[in-house]
């Protein structure tokens, strides 16, 4: 396969992606990634004034981006956020459910409104949003790919998150799901579940006594980075993953086969 084949098979030409949770980590990347590859993009997130910056800064190099104010917590406040999205792009393509949250704390010192401020951004907000919008691609007939941030700890746990890890399981187990029932409408899902990835959030944390700790559990010995994400995530939003769904794909240089 030449170059340029290679290029169509991932690139994003035409697409039009909707990434929550963009206003930092994850999602800001992702965004960045899928403008790059030529996908009109629409950032999400509950705060506009957050999103201006990386709008900017995507068009700045020539990509296509709006924002919207969208609470993936909140039903109402999706069905707004996808009416402005689409009037601003179209019905998008590539759905990518970055919007999350955690809570560090251990198990008995957890509270019910830890417990909600998890769980609903995390599992059901992602619900949510898959939900509705793959309601408008199939009212469109269009087919897509949803892809959900996930992460090792789906598949496995650690102390102090509870409620991450489980959420995170649940939302292993609704890629599955959804899979399922929308591969009758050319509607892939799959997720992502990465390992732990440096970002500017905690970086400190991880170049800490207690983060060099950790890295040797890993059997790689190494951290991920933001980069390490991006040919898993063009992947599964092109044509070069269009045979995958219900997939979940460890980005975690080998965390999930470390027997610590």
């Amino acid at each position: 396969m030449n170059h340029a084949a290679l290029q169509n098979l991932f690139g994003l030409d035409g697409r039009i992606a909707l990434v929550t949770g963009a206003s930092s980590g994850l999602g800001r990347h992702f965004a960045e990634l899928l403008a790059g590859a030529g996908a009109v993009v629409v950032v999400a997130a509950r705060r506009l004034d957050k999103l201006q910056d990386l709008v900017e800064s995507i068009r700045a190099k020539q990509g296509q981006a709006h924002c919207v104010e969208m609470d993936v917590t909140d039903a109402a406040s999706i069905s707004r956020a996808l009416d402005q999205a689409i009037s601003l792009a179209g019905v998008p393509d590539i759905l990518v459910n970055c919007a999350g949250n955690t809570v560090t704390k251990p198990l008995l010192e957890q509270t019910e409104e830890d417990w909600d401020s998890v769980i609903d951004p995390n599992l059901k907000g992602s619900w949510l949003i898959s939900t509705e919008t793959a309601r408008r691609m199939v009212a469109l007939g269009k087919s897509g790919s949803i892809i959900n941030i996930a992460s090792v700890l789906g598949e496995r746990v650690a102390g102090g998150v509870a409620p991450y890890a489980i959420s995170k399981a649940g939302l292993v187990q609704a890629t599955k799901a959804m899979a399922l029932e929308l591969a009758r409408y050319s509607i892939r899902v799959n997720a992502l579940l990465p390992g732990y990835v440096i970002t500017g959030l905690n970086r400190e944390f991880l170049t800490s006594q207690a983060g060099e700790k950790l890295r040797m559990r890993i059997p790689s010995r190494r951290f991920c980075e933001l980069s390490d994400l991006d040919g898993p995530l063009l992947l599964l939003a092109s044509d070069a993953g269009r045979a995958m769904t219900g997939t979940c794909v460890a980005v975690d240089r080998g965390h999930l086969v470390s027997t610590l």
